[in-house]
Parts: structure tokens; sequence; C-alpha cells
């Protein structure tokens, strides 16, 4: 990423009390006629303007890199790994690194070597669902001193996913169907739990046959797993009765979490989306994605 403008450069709290002590020691030598305190006056003085070229180029040569974002649900965090590189030929000091017009979520790196790269994760709330680009990173420093902060920023088109808060009911609806054996094989995974063998149906797949009991002389079966003894349950944004939308969306997330923590095949259905049940990873972020990006306003949506 590159600098979106030159950096800005502005005094910091501490400047406030420094001009307070300079002041305070101008007006003690010049009443007291103190050699003493004309000197300790000057040095101060002198090591302030010094720390001011130091704090400006602390952030010359520095680059920022964005990983993707892993998708988090409203109320959690947002986690952004970030690559700071220097490419300078001095140790760069003091840097932290925040989200633009945030001050709290801010994370430091003490130092980055010259040639040299340093990782962090920039953590910042998910406030509500959606697609949400993350804008402009800004670089700041106050090293040496403290008295003059340099800020830097840098613009980022990337985006990232928060997922509807889910909160309801823990209890998957009851409206759970059976599923033809061939459409099933297809669909669950090696980590369903094992419910035993039934016998083999002529042109089911091969993959869930029981062989070991083959190889001891015994029919053709094949293994059951808990998915297909349950059957597949649909989860249906019209059949909520709740008034709120985000309360539908909520209450589904939390169903879609439940249905594939329980290796349950399940299908999504929302107004102009229906997506087909199945298990897994891939399965249950295209899901929460759906819900995600879901607009209000959509047919059935009311």
């Amino acid at each position: 990423m590159k600098a979106k403008r030159l950096p800005l450069v502005y005094p910091t709290a501490s400047f406030a009390g420094l001009l307070f002590v300079l002041g305070t020691m101008w007006y003690a030598a010049s009443s007291q006629n103190s050699p003493a305190v004309y000197l300790l006056l000057f040095a101060l003085t002198a090591v302030f303007l010094v720390s001011i070229p130091h704090t400006l180029i602390n952030l010359a040569g520095v680059r920022v890199a964005l990983e993707s974002a892993q998708p988090a649900f409203a109320g959690q965090e947002v986690s952004l790994p970030v690559e700071i590189s220097n490419s300078s030929r001095a140790t760069r000091h003091g840097i932290e690194l925040a989200l633009s017009g945030s001050n709290r979520d801010r994370e430091r790196i003490d130092y980055i070597p010259a040639d040299k790269a340093a990782r962090m994760t920039l953590r910042f709330p998910a406030r509500r669902r959606g697609e949400h680009e993350i804008g402009a990173l800004r670089l700041t420093s106050v090293y040496p001193l403290g008295f003059i902060r340099v800020s830097k920023k840098f613009a980022s088109a990337q985006t990232y996913i928060v997922y509807p808060k889910p909160e309801g009911d823990l209890q998957l609806p009851s409206n759970g169907t059976s599923i033809p054996r061939n459409s099933l094989q297809a669909e669950i995974g090696e980590g369903d739990d094992f419910a035993g063998v039934r016998a083999y149906v002529s042109g089911e797949s091969q993959r869930h046959i029981d062989w070991k009991a083959v190889a001891r002389g015994q029919p053709l079966m094949t293994k059951q797993f808990a998915a297909e003894r349950e059957g597949f349950v649909h989860l249906d944004f019209s059949a909520l009765r709740f008034a709120n939308v985000e309360e539908r969306l909520s209450q589904l997330a939390l169903w879609v979490i439940e249905a594939e923590r329980a290796r349950r095949p399940y299908g999504l259905r929302l107004p102009g989306t229906e997506i087909r049940p199945a298990v897994g990873q891939v399965h249950f972020h295209q899901c929460l994605r759906a819900l995600s990006l879901f607009q209000v306003g959509m047919p059935g949506s009311a």
C-alpha cells in the first residue's frame, strides 16, 4: 500500500508541557540573571530541535501490506493481519498502526530493523453485519521524545465480512426431511458420526461400503451416518415469525452453527436465494455469507 498523502506533523500534549517548562526556565533565568539556568534552557531547546528531524524521518521507507481478514460475527472482533516493512537503511522505532478515525484500536511495534518487516494483527470491533471496507490505515510515531507526532495514511479498498450475531433458540426446527440415499452420499463427510450399517442399494456410491465386512465374506453393506439417520433440515427465513429482520437473521445464523456442529445437513432459504442442504466448512461459510449480505427490502423480507 502506498501513502495516501504526505506525512502530517502536529504537536502532542507533551509539547504543551515542554513549552510551559521552557517558559518557566526563561522567566527564572531572566529574573535572576542566572547563567546556569540559561545554559540548561538552551540545552533543552537544542535537544528538542534536534529531535524534530528524527521524528520526521522515522516513517520514511515504511510500507504497509494487508492480508485477508477472517470473517467475524457481529459483536466480536475482526482480526486483520498486517505486515509493516522497512525499506530504509536505518532501524525504525515506536511505530503505531490504527484504523483512520480510531484512536483506541491500535497496535504498536517497538522497532523494525533496516530492510526487514514486522507482522502484527490489528483488531477492531465488528459492529454490524454485512461487507465493509477497511478504508484507510494510519501509521504514527512520536519517536524519540514524544513532543511531535508524524502520521501517514495508507488507503485500502480491501473488504471484510461480518456475519449476523447468532442469537435465539438453540433447538433446530423440526422440519427434518429424509434424504435420498444417492444424494446423501455426496453430502456427508468422513467426519460424520458413524451410526451403523445398512444393506447396500444398487447404484449407490461405493465410497462408504464396509469393505472389511466384504473381506470376511459378508454381503455388501453401506456405512450409515448420523446425518443420514436424522435427515436434513431446512432453515427458512419466511417461516420465522420475528417482526424484526435482524432477529430472523440472528436466529438463522445460530441454527447454521448448531446444524454444522451436529453434522446434520442443512439448507438455507432466503427471499430470492436458496442453498441446497449440505455440511462442511465451505457450505457453512456460504450460508453465513448469504445471511450477512441479505438486503432488507428484497421480496418476502418484510
